[in-house]
């Protein structure tokens, strides 16, 4: 008999050491937001637009950091953030699994600058999530730039088409599809260019296929080159 995605529910809800949603700050949050008692379709895009706004695009000192680092640090890029947006959502029942690609790094250019971007790697690991929503799986990748940074962007560059930089590739900067409602979000889809496909969990996805920087470079970024590169996100979400 087929398995239904009812019947594998468990392997979709289950935490993990990146996905630790039971770690005491990740249940208060829910707690004090009150998204387990709402309807499925409201608590997905309560949970969605808590991550989108209310952690800002940033960079963070790795990858695999778990959810509730992400949660204390106040901000991510697109990998940390689905880390936590998988977590609160699987706290809260919503069955979600991790889908992981490359991105050409041209993408991330005027958010990184310099020496930096010279030094990244052409193609930057990137994830989205992937929700069990209305009997299908929705991709959801729009929640990574919070919207002050946004609008910034749209103020900055008025009327672009086939947009790619400063942490987006998209058709049309002027109307991105990054609001849930109950179907695909994208953000930086157009600038993927390899797919490695669905895991049950990132710690799945990072055993195998590792994050971005190795030996030196990975110093680096973490103790020097992130923090400018916030500096410039901060000062980009400032106009």
């Amino acid at each position: 008999m087929k398995t239904t995605v009812n019947q594998a529910a468990k392997r979709f809800l289950i935490d993990t050491p990146i996905l630790d949603y039971n770690e005491p700050a990740l249940r208060a949050l829910s707690q004090e937001r009150g998204w387990a008692g709402l309807r499925e379709y409201e608590r997905i895009g309560g949970i969605y637009d808590f991550v989108r706004n209310e952690i800002l695009f940033g960079y963070n000192e790795s990858d695999e950091i778990p959810a509730s680092q992400v949660l204390a640090d106040g901000y991510g890029q697109c990998n940390t953030k689905a880390t936590l947006f998988m977590a609160l959502l699987r706290q809260n029942g919503i069955p979600c699994r991790f889908h992981g690609f490359t991105i050409y790094k041209e993408l991330q250019k005027g958010a990184i600058t310099g020496l930096w971007y010279r030094m990244a790697p052409e193609s930057i690991i990137h994830s989205w999530v992937e929700v069990y929503y209305d009997s299908r799986w929705v991709n959801l990748e729009g929640f990574i730039l919070d919207s002050a940074y946004l609008e910034s962007l749209q103020s900055l560059f008025p009327n672009s088409k086939n947009f790619c930089g400063y942490g987006a590739d998209v058709p049309d900067l002027t109307n991105p599809p990054v609001e849930w409602r109950g179907s695909d979000t994208y953000i930086q889809k157009d600038g993927i260019n390899h797919d490695f496909g669905v895991f049950d969990t990132p710690d799945d996805f990072y055993a195998r296929h590792g994050s971005n920087l190795r030996g030196l470079k990975k110093v680096l970024y973490k103790y020097v080159i992130r923090k400018l590169m916030n500096r410039n996100v901060a000062r980009l979400r400032g106009g």
